[in-house]
């Protein structure tokens, strides 16, 4: 296995491709995850992995956290605020029917959604109660698998976050590797493989009542137009346990990356290795082909590259090398042109809404955006979007406006002199023009967009 430390890094030994036959770990795994590997430990319990997941501790836990996400209703219209109701006087005999094996899935809901770049991603919405008992299996599974999966593996996984990722790639390319293989898998959640992920899990898991659940899970059909569509390959997003049996099945993959000593960086179906050179790069890739062809799984050779890391966004974000050779991060160009389409449509100003709906809609949208790319360093790109964001809510108040008459009048009401007020009223109809000079930016101040709420992005 593959652990980033000085002494791998300062050798500069040459990457294995994954069909050399290289030296093993020798590192030994916790004691937990050798015991569930070998069916004992946490495993050798696993007949009673039901019972642990119909516990009302986990079920309410479940609960709350099913509540807390919201999420549309499912194919018999419950909604969450119906949840508690339900649980108080159906769920007995849906705790009965889990655990005699007889409790069926209902369909999930087929919804579209446009993917960024083109195409759809299709999500399968479960029904509420779906939606709860799946998150009780991951609460009871997480502990039991997360123990066995890579350290370089970090979606879906507690305590490991998109910034990890990133932050780790970043010590590549510090560290000298200036090649990655980008791998994009095509299709992945829609084309998962039922028998092969259900084999995996038998080797882990021995408690055969849920590995029937989870495989009608898996099979649930999903409704479209009214016809529910049998499903034999798949884990639609959507539901909760999708992202933890995706780990499951990409994990093979990570620990033949690890077994060869790659430096690689996986988030979801993701991943990231980094090489010092392009023909090393070509090695690896046939040999991740060979490796997900094993799993029944296809690389998209149209999104995937050897290529230059500065050349290959990773999560939103791109390399760069500052002063003194250091590898800093940035917002990558396509996710920027994201942000500004998005604020575009938040500050359009035929949408006939007041300064202060624009400036709520910002909040929600500016400050989850800032908080995720906060790892980029580069104030001055951000001052730069900050004035634009700025200059479109100028806009807004100067279309309100509409004439020069109300234009001179409020201008006046916010001290600006006589004549600088009259010239700017001359040209009243040239919204994003007169929005951007001077005396706009003297009159609709920084401090008043604060008032309303517009978050920052360059923080004081």
């Amino acid at each position: 296995m593959f652990f980033v430390n000085a002494t791998i890094q300062m050798s500069g030994q040459l990457e294995l491709p994954l069909d050399y036959p290289g030296e093993t770990r020798t590192g030994r795994r916790s004691e937990s995850a050798n015991a569930a590997r070998r069916g004992t430990g946490h495993s050798g319990s696993h007949g009673c992995l039901m019972l642990a997941i119909v516990a009302r501790s986990n079920v309410e836990q479940a609960m709350r956290r099913v509540r807390q996400n919201q999420g549309s209703p499912g194919v018999d219209g419950m909604n969450v605020t119906e949840l508690p109701a339900f649980m108080q006087h159906g769920w007995e005999g849906v705790r009965q029917q889990l655990l005699s094996g007889d409790y069926q899935p209902l369909p999930i809901r087929r919804q579209v959604i446009p993917k960024v770049g083109g195409g759809e991603r299709i999500l399968g919405i479960p029904t509420v109660v779906d939606r709860v008992i799946q998150q009780a299996i991951l609460q009871v599974l997480q502990p039991i698998f997360d123990v066995q999966f890579s350290r370089f593996s970090y979606g879906f996984r507690p305590q490991r976050s998109a910034h990890d990722a990133v932050r780790q790639a970043r010590q590549y390319v510090q560290d000298g590797r200036r090649w990655v293989v980008d791998v994009d898998l095509e299709k992945f959640f829609d084309r998962v493989n039922h028998d092969v992920l259900m084999g995996k899990l038998a080797k882990i898991i021995s408690d055969k009542i849920l590995l029937g659940l989870i495989r009608r899970y898996l099979g649930a059909g999903m409704l479209c137009d009214g016809m529910a569509i049998p499903r034999h390959e798949g884990t639609p997003q959507g539901g909760p346990l999708s992202p933890l049996l995706a780990n499951m099945l990409l994990d093979e993959v990570d620990k033949e990356l690890e077994r060869r000593r790659h430096a690689f960086v996986r988030y979801a179906d993701d991943c990231n290795v980094y090489v010092r050179s392009r023909r090393a790069g070509q090695r690896v890739l046939r040999g991740l082909e060979r490796c997900y062809a094993k799993l029944r799984l296809r690389i998209n050779h149209d999104k995937s590259a050897v290529a230059r890391v500065w050349e290959r966004p990773f999560l939103g974000y791109s390399f760069w090398v500052a002063t003194g050779k250091v590898v800093k991060c940035r917002v990558a160009k396509e996710a920027m042109n994201r942000f500004e389409e998005r604020i575009r449509q938040i500050t359009c100003r035929n949408g006939g809404r007041s300064l202060q709906q624009v400036a709520v809609k910002l909040l929600g949208y500016m400050r989850g955006w800032r908080e995720y790319f906060s790892l980029a360093d580069t104030p001055g790109v951000f001052q730069r979007l900050e004035q634009w964001v700025h200059h479109r809510l100028r806009a807004i108040v100067v279309k309100q406006w509409k004439s020069g008459t109300v234009m001179y009048r409020e201008l006046r009401k916010r001290g600006i002199p006589h004549l600088r007020a009259a010239l700017a009223a001359r040209f009243a109809r040239c919204w994003w023009h007169i929005s951007g000079h001077a005396i706009l930016n003297k009159a609709l101040t920084v401090q008043e967009f604060d008032r309303l709420g517009v978050p920052r992005l360059v923080l004081q």
